[in-house]
């Protein structure tokens, strides 16, 4: 092959041997970092570059995942849209990352201090190099025994590193086999400023692998000072409802009472007392007792209250508190009623 900048041009040139250990293989045009040694011949004046490893550069790395980006979003599989919530207390999430790693030790010690009662489920894979496909297959295998994992989260991390080095999550293959995946899917992936074509496809993008575990599991603090405050507010609503309910027995009791067979029974001699008292008062018997005298016709029984209804010659009977008196009426003698009678 020719390596060029544009300005001049140098060959170079891949042993059999150490060309099964190169994962990447550019094509024309594509820009590369190349790791290697110079050879130079004396005889023939030649200078040539022996080839220990190819990367792709930058440019190529950003060209490949704008492509990417192109296809998955024609396919509507970069979609905010098809975002998918975060459980809120998950029981069982995978965790893909290369194992040994600091990302992976700072993810299992945030976890620890957040929401001990989420199981991590640890699953090794390479994350240096062309090693998209063998991160592809873990994926599919691991979409199939989702359900017989209980997985409710997936979480896929990688420490820091150059933007060359995080090209394998713009892989096209890898990325739809993320969109597909059958729970939500959570990226961590380099730094902060780092964006691959898996994080656009995840259902959550973290900064980093520790952001990751942090955004997906509850701080038990938070969750803990939560549940003081809703005992506290249970005891007042326990504490108000009981006083809700002591008023109304009382107001009850106190209705019940007032319905009581002995109360009605007083309330009932009490109307008849002062019933007999009001008879009493109107009773004629007690003018009669002051003097009074109740004057009735004899033949017609009619009582007599005034004098327009006596004739001469009528018999009457005068009740007194002590007996009757049989009279005639010798003659009437009317009164004119004074003005304020």
């Amino acid at each position: 092959m020719s390596l060029g900048d544009g300005d001049a041009s140098i060959s170079a040139v891949v042993w059999a041997s150490q060309l099964r250990q190169i994962r990447y293989r550019p094509e024309d045009g594509d820009g590369v970092t190349v790791v290697g040694k110079l050879n130079f011949w004396a005889a023939r004046a030649s200078l040539t570059v022996q080839v220990l490893d190819i990367r792709p550069s930058l440019t190529t790395v950003m060209r490949e995942f704008e492509r990417v980006r192109r296809v998955l979003e024609d396919e509507q599989l970069i979609d905010p849209a098809r975002a998918r919530g975060l459980p809120q207390q998950p029981r069982t999430v995978a965790v893909l990352t290369s194992v040994p790693s600091s990302a992976l030790a700072d993810m299992l010690r945030t976890a620890r201090e957040r929401w001990p009662l989420t199981r991590l489920l640890v699953v090794p894979i390479p994350v240096q190099g062309a090693v998209n496909e063998r991160i592809e297959s873990v994926l599919n295998n691991l979409a199939e025994q989702a359900d017989i994992l209980a997985l409710e989260a997936l979480v896929l991390a990688r420490g820091g590193g150059s933007r060359e080095d995080l090209a394998v999550f713009d892989s096209e293959n890898l990325c739809r086999a993320l969109a597909h995946f059958p729970v939500p899917v959570v990226t961590g992936i380099g730094h902060e400023d780092d964006l691959t074509v898996a994080d656009l496809v995840a259902d959550h993008r973290a900064a980093t692998p520790t952001a990751a575990i942090v955004a997906l599991l509850p701080d038990r603090q938070t969750e803990l000072q939560y549940l003081r405050q809703r005992h506290k507010q249970l005891q007042d609503w326990v504490q108000v409802r009981l006083i809700h309910e002591r008023q109304r027995l009382l107001e009850r009791r106190s209705a019940f009472a007032q319905q009581s067979p002995l109360l009605r029974l007083e309330r009932l001699r009490q109307s008849l007392d002062q019933k007999r008292s009001l008879l009493s008062a109107l009773s004629p018997d007690r003018w009669l007792q002051r003097g009074l005298a109740l004057v009735r016709n004899q033949s017609t029984g009619e009582a007599i209250v005034s004098s327009q209804q006596a004739q001469s010659g009528d018999k009457l009977e005068l009740e007194l508190k002590d007996g009757v008196l049989h009279t005639q009426v010798d003659w009437v003698e009317t009164r004119t009623p004074s003005p304020n009678a």
